[in-house]
């Protein structure tokens, strides 16, 4: 049977003076048990770890740009990104040869080097292991099992509509625990994925995201692992059904390669599809219910959000947004 392997790379290689950061990795079966999950540094480590664990037939997803022919401005799946999943918030970092992250065409020379097969986009073959280019975000909003119908999670960066640092990491931790909740659904979904399976896995689970920057990065690695190792499993399963080639059309290098991501998409996701505001809004989270309402609290000039003004505001604005909430879930029909 395939298995799936998911591999958030740390795109810096390191150096004599500063270690490779580290890279989260997942293997995945077609039942939806993760069989191994670690971290990694460097890239010498990260492609030994999936020569040891992939075997012929198995496909592998990468978070990293894996070909980059461009000397300069950003790659045509990357501006891609942005067309079709920007209404969700969704963009990517422009990739080209001048740019000093290259760990991803340096680990994707290595696997060549072994055996292993790059696609843009066309189908596996059970007589080698191939691998392609992801992007987490892309499934986050493109598969439907996650729920992020208006935007992506803010579970990397800090929200800068908060002006405390302290705020910024609770939120992010929030968001990340809320993403975490979300994926653990997908136990019995199909594809599947049950992070309970691992140990390692089933601690993002059972414990809390960490303020902590890197402690949060060492388990947010982890996490985009996991959801590598699903998209490399949606697409397998379901192909263009369910997922879209983006960067398909871009030049190819010499050696007939072209610098694609393979993304989960929904019908308004895809080329030609009419990009417009959703008229809907789903129910807010507590974390997004907090976001939504420091917005409003910076708009009123509330600005102390350490102070006693700023946790009378949030709790007056809290109360109002969650009223809304338990209005619209009744007003749907909706169940806990």
């Amino acid at each position: 049977m395939t298995r799936y392997l998911g591999v958030d790379l740390a795109w810096g290689e390191g150096s004599t003076t500063s270690a490779a950061k580290e890279t989260g990795l997942v293997c995945l079966t077609a039942s939806g048990e993760i069989i191994a999950a670690a971290w990694a540094r460097g890239i010498d480590a990260v492609a030994e770890w999936l020569s040891e664990n992939a075997q012929q037939g198995d496909v592998i997803a990468i978070d990293a740009p894996l070909v980059v022919n461009n000397e300069s401005g950003m790659r045509e799946c990357e501006r891609e990104v942005a067309q079709r999943y920007g209404r969700w918030k969704v963009a990517a970092n422009a990739t080209n040869r001048t740019r000093p992250w290259q760990g991803g065409v340096t680990l994707r020379k290595r696997l060549e080097a072994k055996g292993f097969v790059y696609t843009s986009g066309s189908p596996a073959s059970v007589e080698q292991v191939t691998f392609f280019e992801c992007y987490p975000y892309t499934t986050l909003v493109g598969a439907p099992e996650f729920g992020y119908d208006v935007e992506r999670p803010r579970y990397k960066r800090f929200n800068n509509a908060l002006m405390d640092v302290a705020a910024k990491r609770s939120l992010r931790a929030s968001e990340c625990d809320e993403l975490i909740r979300r994926t653990a659904l997908l136990s019995t979904a199909t594809p599947a994925l049950a992070l309970e399976s691992h140990p390692n896995t089933e601690m993002l689970v059972s414990q809390r995201s960490p303020l902590s920057d890197v402690p949060y990065k060492h388990r947010e690695d982890l996490l985009d692992a996991a959801l590598c190792a699903w998209t490399a499993a949606l697409w397998h399963q379901y192909g263009d059904d369910r997922c879209q080639v983006l960067g398909k059309g871009d030049v190819a290098d010499d050696d007939g390669r072209v610098a694609a991501i393979i993304a989960p998409a929904k019908p308004e996701q895809r080329a030609g599809a009419r990009q417009s505001k959703s008229t809907t809004r789903q129910a807010l989270t507590y974390s997004e219910l907090l976001a939504e309402a420091t917005k409003v609290l910076i708009r009123n000039g509330t600005r102390d959000l350490d102070g006693s003004t700023f946790a009378l505001a949030k709790t007056k604005h809290l109360a109002a947004l969650d009223a809304l909430e338990i209005n619209a879930l009744s007003e749907s029909g909706a169940e806990d």
